[in-house]
């Protein structure tokens, strides 16, 4: 995997979100520096996005707080990849958060171990650090 000296990572969140705030700041408590973009208002388009997920499954690239999938109006076993990042371009509270590019490398989710690789860093992994927790003060999913 490549790594990188540069310890600068564009950042996609949904903003107002809890979890990606115990993220960003994890991130930064290690020296990170940011580059924080609204996922919701990204205008996304397929090869941009698919970029993200690159290797990952449908499950692995979906929000699983979705609003949609909560209340059962959205199914995912409808969808191929494809057609689910076409719904995603659309309705983009679907994108699992968050989306990070840390140079050329882009990837969907906050995979400690992955990024300590990437950014040369050693963050632990706090308990709760990619849940959704229902303490949080943050709607819409």
């Amino acid at each position: 995997m490549l790594s990188f000296s540069t310890s600068k990572v564009i950042f996609y969140e949904k903003t107002g979100c809890s979890g990606n705030a115990r993220q960003k700041a994890l991130l930064r408590e290690h020296g990170v520096s940011l580059e924080v973009r609204s996922i919701l208002d990204t205008m996304w388009d397929q090869p941009t996005l698919e970029a993200f997920f690159k290797d990952l499954t449908p499950k692995e690239m979906i929000n699983p707080f979705a609003p949609q999938l909560k209340d059962g109006t959205f199914n995912l076993e409808d969808y191929t990849k494809e057609s689910l990042i076409e719904a995603m371009i659309k309705t983009p509270i679907l994108i699992r958060r968050p989306l990070l590019q840390i140079g050329e490398v882009k990837l969907c989710g906050f995979d400690i171990l992955k990024l300590n690789t990437l950014l040369k860093i050693s963050m632990p992994t706090p308990e709760h650090i990619n849940a959704c927790l229902s303490s949080d003060s943050c709607n819409n999913a």
